[in-house]
């Protein structure tokens, strides 16, 4: 009976076609071993080694901390949602070869083991630390292969709905949701450097000084240039002053009002005449000094005349660049792409996914998350071939990390035979090249 079990199946409308389940030799997400190459080269694993510490004894440590670690993050960087899938991933080739050479036969962690994993043994006082500079000195790493003098950071907010009693969630107006709201500090690659959780009745700006004062003492003690954008949530004095104090140049939205509509007031006239089907678009610098404010600033206002529309679209932005009106304007404009890599740590890394009660763990599962995004981030502007460097992470998923395969396993060696269609051999040669061409430091 055993053996009729496991027989293979033959199909009807074709005799010669035989169908067999061989889960534990099969993998849909063959492509996440090039970004596994690119995570040894960048010494992602030292990493870990050196800022997490394991407490565990005895059997518990079975599956070494490093493979926990990898398979929390690998998990998402292929876009499964949380540790509820482990159960069916701990038999997939591509996350047994992803991991240590214990986990080769044996397979990764059940859902129980990673479930305690990250909510009770990275939520530790000190391996919660350690996840924030294990992100910063992998961007580190790569930051010391970038010449460039200037550093651009960008600071936004964002909302993660919620849908039980989570510690800390509360109800966001300007949202109209219960939510999280966490504070996110990127820079113009797309890797985010810092990250904090938050309750989802606080100000979007709150707490911006934790995250961004360091890094911008990090990026000064390297000689870097530091230029901060931000949209009107952080137009505050504040800001402002610290920024100042620190010679650090910025762009940052403020809101309407009143006193700055009047010096502008000749621009806001339609111009006389047919309508233009292309925007008519003015820019003003002036200096403008808010009842709060303790000196005066200078603003850049943009006035745009669109066909169809009654009244004027108008933007203004406080700044301290020496450009002119029209660049600082476009320079403030590509703060926008930090929205995009928020969308995306959302859509493809599943950064929504912040279902535990407790607070902690859910601040611990952010950081995971935002390492996963930000090893995929790195895997695109480090590995890939310029044709396809612009692809979404959603996009490298589907199209290159969901590559099927089958594992073989010989007397010395482990066969992983790929699937050949979006990730053809050729594509797959040049990102192992450039994968061992980056000059990284092992320190």
């Amino acid at each position: 009976m055993g053996e009729r079990q496991n027989e293979p199946f033959q199909l009807s409308f074709n005799t010669s076609l035989k169908v067999d389940f061989q889960g534990s030799r099969v993998t849909s997400d063959g492509g996440l071993i090039l970004v596994r190459e690119l995570d040894e080269q960048l010494r992602f694993g030292d990493l870990v080694a050196e800022h997490l510490s394991d407490a565990r004894r005895g059997k518990n440590t079975q599956l070494p901390l490093v493979d926990l670690f990898r398979q929390s993050i690998y998990s998402r960087v292929a876009g499964y949602e949380d540790a509820n899938d482990a159960e069916r991933l701990s038999q997939d080739p591509a996350f047994r070869l992803i991991g240590s050479e214990k986990v080769w036969d044996r397979g990764v962690a059940l859902t129980s083991r990673l479930q305690t994993f990250e909510t009770e043994m990275l939520a530790e006082e000190e391996n919660f630390a350690g996840l924030a500079r294990i992100n910063r000195a992998l961007i580190g790493k790569v930051e010391a292969l970038d010449s460039a003098q200037r550093v651009v950071l960008d600071m936004d907010s964002t909302e993660i709905p919620v849908y039980g009693e989570q510690e800390n969630s509360a109800y966001n107006g300007h949202f109209e949701s219960t939510c999280y709201h966490p504070l996110l500090l990127f820079n113009r690659e797309g890797d985010c450097l810092a990250a904090k959780l938050r309750p989802g009745n606080v100000h979007s700006a709150e707490d911006w000084e934790e995250l961004l004062l360091p890094e911008i003492e990090q990026q000064q003690k390297l000689g870097k240039e530091v230029v901060f954008r931000a949209d009107a949530a952080f137009a505050k004095p504040e800001i402002y002053a610290a920024l100042e104090e620190r010679g650090v140049k910025y762009a940052i939205r403020i809101p309407a009002n009143d006193s700055l509509e009047r010096d502008i007031a000749e621009l806001l006239t339609r111009p006389a005449g047919r309508p233009s089907y292309k925007p008519v678009v003015w820019y003003k610098s002036f200096l403008y000094q808010a009842a709060s404010w303790k000196t005066a600033r200078r603003v850049v206002a943009k006035v745009e005349f669109h066909f169809g529309e009654l009244f004027p679209r108008v933007g203004f932005i406080v700044t301290n660049l020496e450009t002119d009106s029209r660049a600082v304007v476009r320079f403030y404009n590509k703060r926008g792409t930090a929205e995009q890599w928020i969308k995306e740590g959302k859509q493809a890394v599943k950064m929504t996914r912040l279902s535990c009660h407790r607070f902690r763990s859910n601040e611990v599962r952010l950081w995971l998350s935002l390492m996963a995004y930000n090893l995929g981030n790195l895997w695109r502007r480090l590995v890939l071939p310029k044709r396809i460097d612009n692809w979404s992470l959603t996009s490298l998923q589907q199209r290159l990390m969901k590559t099927g395969g089958r594992l073989v396993k010989h007397a010395r060696y482990y066969w992983l035979l790929l699937a050949e269609s979006h990730l053809t051999r050729r594509l797959f040669r040049a990102m192992v090249g450039r994968i061992a061409a980056l000059p990284v430091a092992t320190g």
